[in-house]
C-alpha cells in the first residue's frame, strides 16, 4: 500500500503536507473519527480524499452544493481518481450509472447532497456496501450547517446521526472553515463526534488584506479600489438585496467590466451559466447576494468586496475567504455605513426565525459591528471572535497600515446622547443630526424640535463627522437601533454614565476623503508583487492560453489544469524535462503524463 506521502506526492503532485494534515490523514486511515476546523484554502478536501483513496471501499462526501460537487469530481478525474457525484442535476441515466459504477467497486469518491443520502434507496445501498465492508470513510463537508445557531443552518444536516447510529465501524471527519466555540460544541452533539479527535487549524488568512471604508459614494468607491488595485483580476462583489445585485452588475457592465448577476431570483440555467463563465474565464467579476460563494473552488479569486454588510462575523469571514484561496495575496474591501445596520437588523427582525434566534443573530450582528468600528488589527480582531489569538501589527490591513487616529468625543457623544433622549428616542439619525446642526427642516418644525435645548448645539462638527459619531455609539452599544421604531435610536443604559460626566469616549475619527488619484504605476502594487515582471512576461501569457486551451478541450475550469501558483513555479524553473516538470508543486504523476509535454513544449518555444 502506498503511504499517505507517496499518495500526496504522485496524484495531488505536493512534496509536504500542510500544518495538520498529515497528523488529520494519518488518524482517519487508521479508522479514527476527526472534527477538522481549518480555514478556507487549508486545504480541507485532502484531509478526506487521501484516506478514501488509501482505504478499502467508496469515500461518500456529504456536500450541500452541487456547484461544490462538480467542481471536486472535476478536479478529481483530472488527477486520475474515479469519483462522481449523486445530485438533482443528473438525469435518470447518468444516475443509475453511478449506481452501476458503485457496484462494480469502481469508484473511490462519491459525493452525494444530505437529502440524497437520507432517501430510503440510499441508505439501503449503503447497508449493503457496509456488510460487504465497502465504505471506506463518512466525511461531512460544511458541518457547520448542521448547527442552528450558525450563520448557514440547513435542517437536513440534522439527520446525519444516522451515519453514527447504522454504520458505527467507518470513519467519520467532519469539516468546516467557519465555526465559534457555540457552534463547535454543537457540531460535536449534533453529530455524534464526541469521541472524535479535534484538529482546530489556525483561522488566519495572512496573505488577505482587510479594509473596511465609510460609504460616500459606495459605485465610486469601488470603482476606484477595482481600477487601482483589480483592472483585470476575477473577483466577488457582495450585495444584500437582489435589486442591488443586478443594478451593481449592470452599472460594472456599463463602465467595462465583465461582470455578472447571481441571486436566487434568477432562474436555475442564468445562474449556472453565470457561475459557469465565473469558474471558467479569466477576469470576471461576479455580483452575488450571499447565495453564491459556499463551495467555490475557484483559487485565483483576487478580492472580494462587500457594499453592504453581511449578516455575521462568520458570514464576513467565510465570504472574504473566497479570496486568495492559492495563498497568493488578496484583497477584502468593505465599505459600509450605519444605514446598512439598520436595514441589516430590520431584515433580521422581520423574518419568522424564533424570538431566541433573533436574539443570537443580532448578537452576531453586533460583533460585526465591532469589527468594522475597531481601532485595532483586523487580523487580530477576526481571530479573537473565534477564540484565536494573534499578535497584531500585521501589515496586512488598513488599521495596521494607516493606523487610525482617536479623538476625545467625551463633549460630542453628550450632546449626542442628549439629542436622542430629548427627541424622544423615537428618531433616526438623519433627523438627530438636522437637530443638532440647527435646521429648520419641515420634520423639525413639524414637532417643534427648533424648540429643544439641543437644536444647534452641534454647529462644531460637519454633518459627516456627527454621522460618524452616531454609528460609532451604536457599533459601542451606548445606543440601540429600534426596528419597531423604524431605525429610531434609543439610550441603552450604558449611556447613562456618559452623560452624566463619569465616563470619557474616545472615538476613531474617520479619514476626510481624499481627491488623489493613484497613478497607473502605483495600482495594485502589492499584488503585483506576487506577479513582479509576470505579466509583462510572453512566457506567462503562453503558459495562460495553453491552459485556457486544455480546459476548454476537457470542459474544466482552467484551475482545474493547473493553478496559478504552479504557472509561476514553471515561469520561475523554466523546466526543461519531465522529470523536472515533475517536481513542481501541484504536478502529480497524471497531470504529468497529460499535460506535461504541453507545458514543457510552452517553455522551449
Amino acid at each position: 500500500m502506498p503511504t499517505a506521502q507517496q499518495t500526496l506526492q504522485e496524484v495531488f503532485g505536493y512534496a509536504a503536507f500542510r500544518g495538520a494534515q498529515q497528523s488529520i490523514v494519518e488518524h482517519v486511515v487508521a479508522g479514527g473519527d476527526a472534527l477538522v476546523l481549518m480555514p478556507t484554502g487549508g486545504g480541507k478536501s485532502l484531509c478526506y480524499q487521501i484516506p478514501a483513496l488509501l482505504r478499502s471501499g467508496v469515500g461518500i462526501v456529504v456536500s450541500p452544493l452541487i456547484a461544490l460537487m462538480q467542481d471536486q469530481v472535476d478536479a478529481l478525474k483530472q488527477l486520475g481518481v474515479s469519483a462522481a457525484f449523486l445530485n438533482s442535476s443528473l438525469d435518470a441515466e447518468a444516475a443509475r450509472e453511478v449506481y452501476r459504477q458503485i457496484h462494480r467497486g469502481e469508484l473511490k469518491l462519491l459525493y452525494v447532497a444530505p437529502e440524497r443520502l437520507m432517501t430510503e434507496g440510499f441508505l439501503s445501498l449503503l447497508d449493503e456496501m457496509y456488510r460487504e465492508s465497502s465504505i471506506a470513510l463518512f466525511a461531512i463537508d460544511e458541518a457547520h450547517c448542521v448547527s442552528q445557531w450558525g450563520h448557514d443552518f440547513r435542517p437536513e444536516y440534522r439527520a446525519l446521526t444516522v451515519l453514527h447510529e447504522h454504520f458505527p465501524d467507518v470513519p467519520r471527519i467532519a469539516l468546516t472553515a467557519t465555526a465559534d466555540a457555540p457552534t463547535r460544541r454543537e457540531i460535536v452533539e449534533r453529530l455524534s463526534l464526541e469521541q472524535a479527535q479535534q484538529f482546530v487549524s489556525s483561522f488566519d488568512r495572512p496573505n488577505i488584506r482587510y479594509r473596511v471604508t465609510q460609504k460616500a459614494n459606495a459605485r465610486q468607491q469601488l470603482r476606484s479600489f477595482l481600477e487601482m488595485e483589480h483592472p483585470e483580476d476575477a473577483g466577488i462583489v457582495y450585495c444584500l438585496s437582489r435589486k442591488k445585485v443586478e443594478e451593481t452588475a449592470a452599472w460594472l457592465q456599463e463602465q467595462g467590466w465583465d461582470a455578472l448577476p447571481y441571486h436566487a431570483g434568477l432562474d436555475a440555467a442564468t445562474r449556472n451559466q453565470n457561475q459557469r463563465r465565473f469558474l471558467r474565464e479569466e477576469g470576471v467579476i461576479m455580483v452575488a447576494t450571499v447565495a453564491f460563494g459556499m463551495g467555490i473552488d475557484k483559487p485565483n479569486v483576487r478580492f472580494v468586496a462587500h457594499l453592504d454588510l453581511p449578516k455575521s462575523m462568520e458570514g464576513y469571514y467565510q465570504e472574504t475567504g473566497r479570496a486568495g484561496r492559492d495563498g497568493l495575496p488578496a484583497n477584502a474591501w468593505m465599505a459600509y455605513g450605519l444605514g446598512d445596520v439598520v436595514s441589516m437588523r430590520q431584515m433580521l427582525l422581520s423574518g419568522d426565525a424564533p424570538e431566541e434566534r433573533k436574539r443570537v443573530e443580532l448578537q452576531k450582528l453586533d460583533a460585526l459591528l465591532g469589527f468594522c468600528e475597531s481601532t485595532d488589527c483586523r487580523h487580530q480582531t477576526i481571530l479573537r471572535y473565534f477564540g484565536e489569538q494573534h499578535p497584531g501589527d500585521c501589515g496586512q490591513c488598513d488599521n495596521c497600515l494607516s493606523p487610525v487616529d482617536t479623538w476625545d468625543a467625551t463633549e460630542a457623544a453628550r450632546m449626542a446622547l442628549s439629542c436622542v433622549y430629548r427627541t424622544g428616542q423615537r428618531f433616526g439619525v438623519a433627523h438627530l443630526i438636522d437637530v443638532l446642526l440647527g435646521k429648520a427642516t419641515p420634520k423639525v418644525e413639524q414637532f417643534n424640535h427648533q424648540q429643544l435645548s439641543t437644536f444647534g448645539i452641534g454647529n462644531g462638527l460637519t454633518q459627516q463627522q456627527w454621522s460618524s459619531v452616531y454609528r460609532q455609539l451604536v457599533a459601542a452599544g451606548l445606543i440601540s437601533v429600534e426596528m419597531e421604531a423604524y431605525g429610531g435610536l434609543r439610550l441603552a443604559e450604558t449611556a447613562r454614565p456618559v452623560l452624566r460626566g463619569e465616563q470619557e469616549v474616545w472615538l476613531r475619527r474617520d479619514a476626510e476623503p481624499t481627491k488623489r488619484r493613484n497613478t497607473k504605476a502605483e495600482r495594485g502594487s502589492r499584488l503585483r508583487e506576487a506577479f513582479a515582471h509576470v505579466h509583462e512576461d510572453p512566457l506567462w501569457q503562453a503558459l495562460k492560453t495553453k491552459r485556457m486551451e486544455l480546459a476548454k478541450e476537457q470542459g474544466v475550469p482552467p484551475y482545474v489544469i493547473f493553478h496559478d501558483s504552479t504557472l509561476l513555479e514553471i515561469l520561475n524553473h523554466k523546466p526543461q524535462t519531465m522529470a523536472e516538470m515533475g517536481r513542481i508543486s501541484g504536478v502529480g504523476q497524471a497531470k504529468l503524463a497529460k499535460f506535461g509535454n504541453a507545458f514543457l513544449q510552452v517553455v522551449a518555444e
